[in-house]
């Protein structure tokens, strides 16, 4: 892995945009992915290998909308009045 990549990965980024609504409706869908598992399978080890599997997918899901997405570029403001 490239040192830009490792940067790009262990950095912090601030959402932005419609980022935390997507990170929202990620979670839901996996919130009731996991309620459809507890309610329909036996506990069990495969139950619960099924919901880390879906924990482990509401992650990698909104760790490519933090990663991958890049914040808009700020404009530059200009010192220059109209004339």
């Amino acid at each position: 892995m490239s040192s830009a990549t490792l940067e790009q990965t262990y950095t912090y980024h601030p959402p932005f945009g419609t980022q935390p609504d997507r990170y929202v409706a990620i979670r839901e869908a996996g919130k009731a992915f996991a309620h459809l598992i507890t309610t329909t399978t036996p506990p069990s080890r495969e139950q619960s290998v099924a919901l880390t599997r879906i924990q482990e997918t509401v992650m990698w899901g909104n760790a490519a909308i933090a990663i991958h997405e890049q914040a808009p570029a700020e404009p530059v403001a200009s010192n220059q009045e109209s004339v």
